[in-house]
């Protein structure tokens, strides 16, 4: 590589970064997530999302107006093959307290779930007790997930497709229990712009489908069709975003939102030009 394209890669790289914090930057502030004395628990499964998550919040860390103390958090569920090596040599050189986390998720797993089924669904619900209840054992405040702009839109439309309701993934969430505040920090930044900077700075990536699970085809499928929607009209993915952003739920159909049943329509007294509320039982 000539000097020039040095110095143009490093160019580019100045740039992808700042859109990264400033993307972050920007939702941290929009939803409040990380407040004055937060301990924030940054989850690291050691794919390229939660590694730039750590990275960029260490980056913001640095000249946040609030302080706030991070702490990264892999769990080792115990999958045959998992690099145990990796996580803790690339965590040793960073200026961030961590903890491995060891849980034997996947041999109950392996023992619920029949041979053929996906496991991804009951996976996810294991890991996501686990780290819940580990982020209350270290006084953590806050659960940092590494998921981005498209994993949001992606699950906006499995959750339409196939379970028939109209939710994604919010910045912010209080767990069902009351007891954790998750926050997704990188829920205004793409996916392409986090898999770039994983590239440039070259993170130790461990693959996420050492448990043998099959891919998850209905996930795949979406992602497909975005990418599809967005080759042909590009910018759609961003409009579809904006859209989670922007709820009108007077022009949908939940009752539980907005009181469909008392709906009225005004009428003029033609001589007053008092308004008459015609009440009308059905």
């Amino acid at each position: 590589m000539t000097n020039q394209d040095t110095r143009k890669a490093k160019l580019e790289f100045n740039k992808l970064q700042k859109r990264l914090r400033r993307n972050a930057g920007k939702a941290i502030a929009d939803y409040n997530m990380i407040e004055e004395g937060d301990k924030v628990m940054v989850c690291l499964s050691g794919g390229k999302d939660s590694y730039a998550m750590l990275d960029i919040l260490m980056s913001l860390r640095a000249s946040a107006p609030v302080n706030f103390e991070l702490v990264a958090v892999n769990l080792d569920q115990k999958q045959p093959g998992f690099p145990e090596e990796v996580l803790p040599a690339y965590l040793d050189g960073l200026d961030v307290s961590y903890y491995i986390l060891e849980k034997d998720t996947y041999s109950i797993v392996k023992e619920v779930v029949p041979e053929g089924k996906t496991t991804c669904g009951l996976c996810s619900r294991l890991r996501r007790g686990s780290l819940y209840g580990f982020a209350q054992d270290i006084g953590a405040t806050k659960i940092a997930l590494g998921h981005h702009r498209d994993d949001i839109v992606e699950t906006l439309f499995l959750n339409m497709f196939f379970g028939g309701s109209l939710k994604a993934m919010p910045p912010k969430l209080l767990s069902d229990d009351k007891k954790n505040v998750v926050i997704r920090p990188m829920a205004y930044c793409k996916e392409k712009d986090l898999a770039a900077f994983a590239r440039y700075k070259e993170f130790p990536i461990i693959p996420c489908n050492l448990c043998g699970s099959q891919e998850n085809l209905q996930r795949q499928h979406i992602k497909q069709m975005l990418l599809d929607w967005e080759r042909a009209y590009p910018g759609r993915t961003e409009t579809i975003f904006s859209s989670i952003r922007n709820v009108a739920p007077s022009q949908l159909a939940d009752a539980d939102l907005f009181d469909f049943s008392n709906l009225r329509a005004e009428q003029i007294d033609t001589e007053l030009h008092i308004p008459v509320v015609n009440v009308v039982n059905l």
